[in-house]
């Protein structure tokens, strides 16, 4: 499974990158604007443009979402089209993200977004069709084309919570077999988890032969993380504060410790290549 980092922070994209394990990025309006807020309380300054630009070239070779600012179908083409045309060249790296529903009025039967997915694809430019909450939607923006689809795990675990009284922090783990009340599973129409979703985009995909690829987005924590995997998911997209801690376990600090109070001055001089 590939991994992506969801931020639009640079020194945390600078130190995930420099791992050599990191896959591509995801960013959203609203990260961009905490980075661009905190370079500002910093005394940085630096116009947008030039911050996205710092972000593609540091991904060279790996993609990078951006989004489109509009929601009707004709603007979110044209603005596709001129993120891509401005910014691909940099780093050949850059793919549009469109909401699967871009409806902000409340009108569930807005299909803009599909519009501009497939208009996108179609002129052989990438595009992550995100805030997937249902294994239609998913359905819907493989066959527009989509390169990419994001149903949002954690986001959906918080839904299912908050419908039913369940109280939460964001990071804890909720299970992906769901909650059962009454003898009966609480679910959002079908839908039992966030990893439940994960998993039958997946299905879905790989069972109609798609090209379009799966991102896991909005992953809460490690265990979480581990079920997507398990289930066969493309690609995961977290924020790197989990990307920091994967690699954490108690026993193993105490094993490097214990290594390291066992070990002998000649094998440190040997490793060191020291006479």
């Amino acid at each position: 499974m590939k991994l992506f980092i969801d931020s639009a922070q640079l020194d945390e994209l600078e130190k995930a990158y420099a791992t050599g394990i990191v896959d591509g990025i995801t960013t959203n309006p609203s990260l961009v604007k905490v980075a661009l807020d905190d370079m500002r309380k910093k005394k940085r300054k630096m116009d947008i443009a030039t911050y996205i630009t710092e972000i593609l070239t540091l991904a060279k070779g790996t993609p990078v979402s951006l989004e489109v600012a509009s929601t009707d179908a004709n603007a979110m083409i044209e603005e596709g089209q001129t993120l891509y045309t401005k910014f691909n060249p940099l780093a050949n790296n850059v793919v549009i993200k469109i909401p699967v529903n871009s409806s902000a009025t409340g009108k569930a039967k807005n299909l803009d977004a599909l519009r501009a997915i497939k208009s996108l694809s179609q002129a052989r430019i990438p595009v992550n069709a995100t805030l997937i909450f249902t294994p239609e939607q998913a359905l819907l923006a493989a066959k527009a084309g989509a390169t990419y689809i994001s149903p949002f795990a954690g986001r959906v675990d918080d839904y299912i919570r908050t419908q039913h009284g369940i109280g939460f922090e964001k990071e804890d783990y909720y299970p992906a077999e769901g909650h059962i009340a009454g003898g009966k599973h609480i679910q959002d129409n079908g839908i039992v988890s966030g990893v439940d979703l994960v998993i039958k985009c997946v299905q879905i995909i790989k069972s109609y032969g798609f090209k379009t690829q799966v991102i896991a987005a909005s992953i809460r924590n490690a265990h979480q993380l581990r079920e997507v995997a398990l289930a066969g998911t493309h690609i995961a997209t977290i924020p790197f504060a989990l990307f920091q801690n994967l690699s954490v376990h108690a026993k193993t600090i105490d094993g490097v410790k214990k290594f390291d109070e066992d070990m002998p001055s000649e094998y440190t001089k040997l490793a060191q290549g020291k006479k």
